[in-house]
């Protein structure tokens, strides 16, 4: 196991830390984040005619806000790895934002195609703003935790190759 300030000593190489992730990803997703649960509470479906009524994503669907909230939790989780991983981001929670937002996206297309449910309700829906402001808001999301999930993880082994290829072969 790998120290900071650890010399491969068969090779005469220093490990040095001096890449550190940009977290310009984390705050893009965390934009994003902050779009999609606005757009929550915004109109996404409506019926026509003469009793016209509309929904807000909060009441149309409880996979909606579900999605919103544990996209704040993830935000919290994002910014918190910025300060405090080594790296300044955590691999596995960048790409679980990517993999949430992507999912947020997907429920906010599917509104915007053709509103789930409108056959089991019996109302012709139509869909509303806050669909295609969550659509918005997935898309920045995913894309935000996409940069970040792209940049080094604070891996000892990132610097040269011959750094690497010595952890290997132990």
């Amino acid at each position: 196991m790998a120290t900071n300030d650890s010399t491969n000593a068969s090779r005469g190489n220093s490990l040095t830390h001096d890449r550190r992730a940009n977290t310009t990803g984390a705050h893009v997703a965390t934009a994003g984040i902050v779009v999609f649960l606005v757009a929550t509470f915004l109109d996404w479906v409506s019926t026509e005619g003469a009793d016209s009524t509309s929904g807000s994503g909060y009441e149309t669907d409880t996979t909606i806000p579900l999605l919103a909230f544990l996209g704040i939790g993830l935000a919290v989780a994002l910014q918190y790895a910025a300060t405090r991983a080594r790296g300044r981001q955590h691999r596995g929670l960048s790409l679980t934002a990517m993999a949430v937002g992507i999912a947020a996206v997907l429920v906010s297309l599917s509104y915007v195609i053709d509103v789930p449910g409108a056959f089991e309700r019996g109302a012709d829906l139509s869909t509303e703003i806050g669909a295609w402001i969550g659509l918005l808001g997935g898309i920045v999301w995913s894309v935000g935790a996409g940069l970040l999930a792209k940049e080094p993880e604070g891996d000892d082994d990132w610097h040269d190759g011959t750094t690497t290829e010595a952890h290997r072969t132990r």
